[in-house]
């Protein structure tokens, strides 16, 4: 272990890489957990380690050798159980970053904008100094110059444990900035209530978006009922129609109306018609915005629209052609055009003349199952909806079927625990079912 006296500033520790004594990769750091008490400082007891698969697990300090800049290493002893919150643990990065604290001294309050450890003579790990940011008022109305930073001692400051007060969040976010929508969810879902609604008010409309897609519905259902209703509307919007659907259709039917009606018209008409369909069918699982162009469309402006940030990988496998007008529900559809055979054409070449027209059509009322029978028998990645008349609805994916085999709560479920040794006995501290947290 690092000797006494190693001080770690939790931020900076964000991200880190963790290895075991071999030097191979374990995972990276996503946060620390602490006590936080009424008295004494702060206890930290291990780190949040995000390991492959996107599983969130525990790694008590007891197990942890080494803190050097750029790396931590472990005893290579892992408990692969997904990390659960205790009620009596905080999350330095999650919870105690963007805090507002009031300092000791009568100099005014200020927000965390880091936290420092350092691992004592009985070998645990105690909070002992906070990165604070004056808010530039002091005690008396006198002013301090604002944006003013002060490293104080963590018994310098009270509301540390403070749980009624309203925080920011932009700090936290910075550190996750460079998460996918994904693994930022697995942070949410991992937070309370109280503070996932915190860090749901700072992202902004797009990215609020893309992480509510990935989800569970019941935290999907309580972040937007939380969120002030022409705001709600905005996130919607900003949503793939067919999640937009599946959200609403969580909702009470009086609020998913009143939603409906604060959307722009256009968007709260596809989703409307979205939610008309059973949703294990293909009209329940289709998103009404395919890449869709006419057959004159050259394949340069072509392979322009599926190179677009926000479209999903198995929606720009393949272009839908379809005769005028080119919104859902569209003129008569033709074909589909795959990406590959775009990259072998030349780059003028009108994608009319590169259809494939041997892709079976589903109607909006056939059955998951059929569904999933064809993209597996002809290795595709999607599945062109039409109606009666062969307008294009819509495409169903691989990855909304997918969503619709899993169990509900798959997002939640582990997966299938890796094989690893049984933790070491640690004394006076054995290891609990939860990953060897001490109580």
């Amino acid at each position: 272990m690092s000797s006494t006296g190693t001080r770690v500033f939790v931020a900076r520790l964000a991200g880190t890489t963790v290895f075991d004594p071999l030097g191979d990769q374990v995972g990276r750091v996503r946060d620390v957990v602490v006590l936080v008490r009424a008295k004494g400082a702060p206890r930290a007891v291990g780190l949040v380690v995000e390991v492959p698969g996107r599983r969130r697990v525990f790694l008590p300090l007891t197990r942890v050798t080494a803190i050097d800049p750029g790396q931590v290493i472990s005893t290579g002893l892992v408990n692969m159980r997904r990390f659960e919150q205790r009620p009596s643990e905080t999350l330095v990065v999650g919870e105690l970053l963007d805090r507002t604290v009031q300092l000791v001294d009568g100099s005014g309050t200020g927000t965390i904008e880091d936290v420092a450890m350092e691992r004592q003579r009985d070998g645990d790990w105690r909070v002992v100094q906070l990165f604070v940011r004056r808010d530039g008022t002091a005690k008396g109305g006198l002013l301090r110059r604002r944006g003013e930073t002060v490293l104080v001692p963590v018994d310098a400051v009270t509301g540390l444990a403070a749980t009624d007060v309203t925080q920011g969040a932009a700090l936290m976010l910075a550190r996750y900035e460079d998460l996918k929508p994904a693994d930022l969810a697995d942070v949410l879902h991992d937070l309370g209530l109280t503070r996932r609604m915190e860090v749901a008010a700072a992202l902004d409309n797009e990215r609020l978006a893309d992480v509510l897609e990935e989800l569970p519905e019941d935290d999907q259902v309580a972040i937007l009922s939380g969120l002030e209703r022409t705001r709600a509307a905005d996130v919607l919007e900003a949503m793939q129609p067919d999640d937009a659907a599946d959200l609403l259709g969580g909702l009470p039917d009086a609020q998913a109306a009143e939603l409906l009606e604060l959307m722009e018209p256009e968007e709260a008409r596809d989703v409307r018609r979205l939610l008309a369909y059973e949703d294990n069918t293909a009209g329940g699982m289709m998103t009404s915005e395919p890449v869709i162009l006419g057959p004159e469309t050259p394949v340069a402006a072509a392979l322009a629209h599926v190179r677009r940030q926000d479209l999903a990988p198995a929606l720009a496998s393949m272009v839908f052609v379809v005769r005028p007008p080119l919104e859902t529900p569209t003129g008569r559809f033709i074909g589909v055009v795959h990406l590959q055979r775009m990259l072998r054409d030349p780059p003028h070449e009108p994608i009319g003349a590169l259809v494939d027209t041997d892709i079976e059509a589903v109607s909006a009322d056939a059955p998951l199952l059929h569904v999933t029978r064809l993209l597996a028998t002809y290795n595709l990645l999607a599945l062109p909806v039409v109606d009666a008349e062969r307008r294009l609805l819509g495409a169903v994916s691989v990855d909304d079927v997918l969503d619709h085999l899993l169990p509900e709560d798959w997002r939640e479920a582990d997966d299938e625990p890796l094989p690893t040794p049984p933790p070491a006995p640690v004394r006076g501290r054995g290891p609990t079912a939860r990953g060897g947290r001490d109580a």
